[in-house]
C-alpha cells in the first residue's frame, strides 16, 4: 500500500469543519481590520529564501525543501509566507500603493523537520502582513488583530510575550556582548551553535539543545542594548498594548528563527498543548523589502500555525460539529421511484436546497438507517403508491411529525425546508 510521505497529513471529511470554522474565522477578523486576501506560488526561486529569510538560518541551511528544474533553476517550496508577499509587492508595483498595505493569506509551507504534535513538514499557516507604517502603532495592531483571532477562536490559557531585537544601529554591539558571552562558554555548545558563534551568534539564544538553552539564560538581553529610538518603540508599544487592555510579559530569550526581523518580536502561547507551545508568532521587518531590492518599506505580521490552533482549540473543549446535514432524504422502493425521486432531488438543488437520494440500490430498510447516520432533517418514502396519489408523508427527523405532501409541488416542499 502505497502510503502518504512522513510529515504529511491528510484532512479527513469528520475533521474538515474544524478547518473551515479556523479559515472562516481568520477571514472574518482579517476583514474586521481591514486586511485583504492575498496569494502567491506554492514555490519560488531558491534565492528569495536566501536573501530574505536568511542564509545562515536553520531553515534555509537545513530545512527546505529545494530542487532544481528542467532548466536549472534552483527553485524552493515556500517554508514561509513574508518572504513570498514581499516578492510579490516589488514585483507588482505595490510598493507605490496607498499606505499601509494589509494584507493575508491561507497557506501550506513545508520544512524538512522531525515531525511531531504541533510541527509536519507540510503544515498550513494563517498569516498577516502589514507594510508602510513604521510606527509601534502598527506593531499593536497586528498583535490586536492576532488577540482576538484566538478570543473569537474560544482558545483559553494563552499568554503573550514580547521583545525587542533591536535595529541595525544597535544590534552590533548587542551582537558583540552575545559573541563574547558564548565563546566564554563555546566549549558546552552544541555543534551548530559553535558554528552560530560567527555566522550569527543571536541564533544561539533560540537552540532547542537543553544545554545551549541553559547557557542562554544568562546571556546579554537585547533590551538591554536598544538605542534611544528602538527603546522609544517599545515603550510604545507597551503603552499601547496597555490601552487596548492586552495583558503581556517582556520574554528576553524570543528571538524569532528567521534574520529578517527587527525590533518587535513577539508569540503567544498556549500553556496546555505541550512542547510547541506556540501558537501565533511575528515581528517586525523594516528592511526586508529593500534587502530584496525594493524601496524602504517598514513591516510586520504573524503567521499562526492551524494544527497548533487545532490543538489549543481541543485543550480549551471548544468543538466544532459538522452541520451539513441533509435537509431532505427521498427513500425509493422500486425503478420509478427512484428515477422520479432522481428528478425532485435536482429541483431543491437547484433551489439551493441539500436534498439526496439513494445512488447504490439500498434496501427501503437499509436506505432509512443511511438517512438516519446523515442526520436529515426530513425523509420521504415514495413507492407505487405514492406515484400513482403523487402524494407522500413528509417526516420530520427530529420530533417525528408527517405531513402530507403534493409530490408535484415542489414549492410546497422547498418553503417547508427552507423554514428551518
Amino acid at each position: 500500500m502505497i502510503q502518504k510521505p512522513r510529515g504529511t497529513m491528510d484532512i479527513l471529511p469528520k475533521d474538515i469543519a474544524t478547518w473551515q470554522y479556523i479559515e472562516a474565522t481568520a477571514r472574518r477578523v482579517a476583514a474586521k481590520f481591514g486586511f485583504n486576501e492575498i496569494r502567491f506560488p506554492t514555490f519560488e526561486s531558491t534565492e528569495l529564501f536566501q536573501r530574505g529569510v536568511g542564509d545562515t538560518t536553520d531553515v534555509v541551511q537545513k530545512e527546505m525543501y529545494t530542487f532544481t528544474d528542467r532548466e536549472g533553476r534552483g527553485l524552493t517550496l515556500r517554508p514561509e509566507g513574508t518572504a513570498s508577499v514581499a516578492r510579490t509587492l516589488i514585483e507588482n508595483g505595490m510598493c507605490s500603493d496607498t499606505m499601509p498595505l494589509k494584507l493575508y493569506y491561507l497557506i501550506n509551507c513545508f520544512r524538512y523537520e522531525k515531525p511531531q504534535a504541533g510541527r509536519s513538514r507540510e503544515f498550513y499557516q494563517f498569516g498577516v502582513e502589514l507594510f508602510g507604517a513604521s510606527d509601534a502603532a502598527a506593531d499593536a495592531e497586528i498583535i490586536a488583530l492576532a488577540y482576538t483571532l484566538i478570543k473569537e477562536l474560544g482558545i483559553k490559557n494563552t499568554s503573550l510575550h514580547i521583545n525587542s531585537i533591536g535595529c541595525p544601529e544597535c544590534r552590533p554591539a548587542y551582537r558583540n556582548a552575545l559573541k563574547d558571552y558564548f565563546e566564554a562558554n563555546s566549549a558546552e555548545l552544541c555543534d551548530t551553535c559553535k558554528g552560530r558563534l560567527e555566522t550569527n551568534p543571536l541564533r544561539i539564544l533560540d537552540c532547542k539543545s537543553p544545554v545551549c538553552s541553559e547557557i542562554a539564560k544568562n546571556a546579554p538581553k537585547t533590551i538591554d542594548h536598544l538605542c534611544p529610538d528602538c527603546k522609544k518603540h517599545m515603550d510604545e508599544l507597551e503603552g499601547y498594548l496597555k490601552e487596548m487592555g492586552i495583558d503581556y510579559e517582556i520574554d528576553t530569550h524570543i528571538v524569532r528563527g528567521l534574520d529578517y526581523y527587527s525590533r518587535t518580536v513577539y508569540e503567544f502561547i498556549a500553556t496546555d498543548i505541550g512542547a510547541q507551545s506556540t501558537i501565533l508568532g511575528g515581528g517586525r521587518y523594516d528592511g526586508l523589502i529593500k534587502d530584496l531590492g525594493g524601496p524602504a518599506l517598514a513591516g510586520i505580521g504573524f503567521a499562526a500555525g492551524i494544527t497548533r490552533l487545532i490543538l489549543a482549540m481541543e485543550k480549551s473543549g471548544v468543538v466544532i460539529e459538522n452541520d451539513n446535514r441533509p435537509a431532505l432524504y427521498i427513500a425509493t422502493m422500486g425503478k420509478e421511484a427512484a428515477k422520479f425521486a432522481v428528478g425532485v432531488v435536482s429541483k431543491l438543488r437547484n433551489e439551493g436546497i441539500y436534498a439526496e437520494t439513494d445512488l447504490v440500490g439500498r434496501s427501503l430498510k437499509a436506505q432509512m438507517k443511511y438517512a438516519d447516520k446523515k442526520k436529515a432533517r426530513y425523509t420521504l418514502i415514495i413507492g407505487d403508491s405514492e406515484l400513482e396519489n403523487k402524494r407522500a408523508q413528509l417526516k420530520n427527523m427530529d420530533n417525528s411529525n408527517q405531513n402530507e405532501i403534493d409530490l408535484e409541488n415542489v414549492e410546497v416542499l422547498k418553503e417547508i425546508l427552507s423554514a428551518e
